[in-house]
Formats: C-alpha cells, structure tokens, sequence
C-alpha cells in the first residue's frame, strides 16, 4: 500500500505540472488586457507601460510561467490584480461553500442513486423498472438552471420556505444541493441498476436463493457490495466535478463560492486568481480520485495494492 501511495504522488506531481501549464496557457489566451480594464480605455500608453512592467507581462510568455510555477512550488498561489488580496485568502474565503455544497449534492445523489438503481435492477422489466429509468433520464437531461428557478419559484417564492437566494446557513444550500444532485442521482441510478444486474445473475446470488435468504437481506448483504465499486468510482469523479464545476447553480442562487469567484475573475480578467483557482481545483480534483482509488481495498478487502 505504501508503495502504490508513493507511485500516486510521484506521478501527481507529473500530472499537476501539465496541468500548470494548460492552466498557464489557457489564461493567456483569454480576450482582453487586465491592464486596460485595471486603468480604463482612456488611460495613456505611458501608463499602461508602466503597469504591464509592474505586473510583470512585458516578460516573455516562459518567464512568466517560471515565475508562475515558482510561485507554486512554495504554495503561492498569486495575488488578485484589483483586490491586492492573495488568491489563497480568496478561496479561503468562497471555499467553504462550495464544499459544503458538494457534500450536500453527493450524499443526496448516493442516497437517491443507490436506492433507485437497486430497485430497479431487483424489479428488472417492471412497471418501476421503467419509471427509475425514466426518472433518471429526466433527471440527467434536464437543465440545472431550469431545474434552479423551478425550485426556486415552488419551495421559495411560493412557499416561503428557504431563502430565495444568498446564503443564511446551511438550510439555503438545500435547494442548490437538490439542483445539482438531481443529475448526479440519475447516472449513479443507472450505473447502480446496470452494475446490479451483472451481480444478480452470479452464481453466489442464486446460492443465497436456494438457501432461502430474504430478498432484502440477499441484495444489500451480497449483492450491493459487489456491485458498488463502479458507483463509488462515479461518485468521486462527480465529486470533483461539482467542486469545479457548480458555476451556475452557485450564479442562480447567488452563493460566494467558488464559483461566482471564477466568473467575476474571468470577466475582470484577472489572470492570478483565475491561474490559482483552477490549479487549487485541479488539486483536488486528482486528491479526490486518489482517495478514491484508496477505498476500494476498504469495500472490497480482494483488492490489493501491490
């Protein structure tokens, strides 16, 4: 285990280094000049030369990344062209929210996954069978935002029970937490349903039959737990994924995560928040599947790490 815990890191260290300089890379060739938007467009060459200076972007494109990536090595992630606030300060700031959103989202889509897709596979070619899958359907097809206002509309504005936007405690995540589990809950769904199917027709699963076991007893007991690894797999990419990736639904609801850090970085071009921020995500992101991979051996005890 050691050794493979090893491996992992060494080759993430290759991984986010590549991912440095996409990072690096891509931000420059977003449109726009921080420069001109910091001054104004009436601002004079003179000053505009004076700034590129003080900021460092009359350097060469592979100076600045040197600078960049040194920067990095010693946990700097850069610091905001507008506020003067470091970005670390930034997303120490709009973090919690966002993680406190994805947990939300991930347990309310392992919950309803898990449980639909199980059902599903046990009534294989039933009328509930053909409803989960439906669900799920609609579930994944659906548009966050409409999903988003919809919420909104019924369980805010209508009935008054959370907050229409902002946050005011861990109740006004609910409504975004259901709005991006909604779509993560089908795909598990399915991929629990797919991967149950394969494990019932095993011969273990009809032994226990024979034997007499409870229908309940024999799916959760010796079935899920064969079954769960793909979902597990499933359930830390989306992990991830939400982390990164709940701009709209945090812009519906006007949450100061992540997210809303990201567009406002972007639209000001604000190339050190926006350059830290994504390498900060992409770090967790590769963390989160490491874990990943770590916790098989706890669900299942035949995997090894040699």
């Amino acid at each position: 285990m050691r050794r493979y815990v090893l491996k992992r890191l060494l080759s993430l260290v290759g991984t986010l280094l590549g991912v440095s300089v996409l990072i690096f890379l891509m931000v420059h060739l977003i449109p726009g000049d921080p420069v001109t938007t910091i001054l104004g467009q009436f601002a004079t060459p003179d000053a505009v030369s004076q700034m590129r200076a003080a900021l460092g972007l009359d350097e060469p494109l592979w100076q600045q990344y040197l600078h960049f990536l040194g920067r990095l090595l010693v946990g700097d992630l850069g610091t905001s062209l507008f506020t003067g606030q470091s970005v670390w300060e930034q997303i120490t700031q709009r973090f919690p929210i966002t993680l406190q959103l994805a947990i939300f989202s991930v347990i309310i889509a392992a919950i309803f996954g898990i449980l639909l897709g199980t059902i599903a596979a046990v009534k294989q070619n039933t009328f509930v069978d053909r409803l989960v899958v439906l669900s799920s359907l609609v579930g994944i097809s659906a548009p966050g935002f409409w999903i988003a206002l919809f919420l909104i509309w019924i369980f805010a504005y209508k009935l008054g029970l959370f907050p229409i936007s902002g946050y005011e405690g861990l109740h006004s995540l609910l409504l975004p937490a259901i709005t991006l589990g909604m779509a993560e809950a089908g795909m598990i769904a399915r991929m629990t349903r797919s991967s149950m199917l394969e494990v019932i027709k095993q011969d273990y699963m009809r032994t226990a039959e024979a034997k007499g076991a409870a229908v309940i007893r024999m799916v959760f007991s010796h079935g899920l737990p064969n079954a769960i690894i793909p979902v597990v797999t499933m359930l830390g990419l989306q992990f991830g994924s939400l982390m990164a990736g709940a701009v709209v639904v945090e812009t519906v609801f006007s949450l100061q995560g992540i997210g809303s850090l990201a567009i406002e970085s972007i639209g000001k071009r604000d190339m050190p928040t926006v350059q830290g921020m994504v390498f900060f995500m992409a770090v967790i992101f590769a963390t989160t599947n490491l874990v990943v991979d770590l916790i098989y051996s706890l669900i299942d005890p035949r995997i090894h790490y040699d």
